[in-house]
């Protein structure tokens, strides 16, 4: 699993999507490998990583989760909804 974000995955996740998506996925038990692309706004198309972020999903934008079955999950809000939906086996269930 793969996940896409611009600098880091650092700053306060109600502000910071990138962060925002890896700390839903690292609470539902997964360790994604961070992919930073750098970039912004009118520089992205300079970037590798943003160029490899558009050819998944036809945008610049990040952050981009892409599963190990090449399934893309695209925008902090639906990354957030699939880690709920999909907790890793490595997370103990509920008590």
């Amino acid at each position: 699993m793969k996940l896409y974000v611009c600098y880091g995955t650092f700053g306060p996740a109600a502000r910071h999507p990138c962060a925002r998506a890896h700390r839903a996925l690292t609470a539902a038990g997964y360790e994604p490998e961070v992919v930073r692309t750098y970039g912004c706004y009118g520089t992205d198309r300079l970037f590798r990583g943003r160029c490899a972020v558009k050819r998944l999903t036809g945008t610049y934008k990040v952050p981009t989760l892409v599963l190990d079955d090449g399934t893309v999950v695209d925008e902090s809000d639906k990354i957030v909804a699939w880690a709920a939906a999909n907790p890793s086996s490595k997370v103990p269930a509920p008590a």
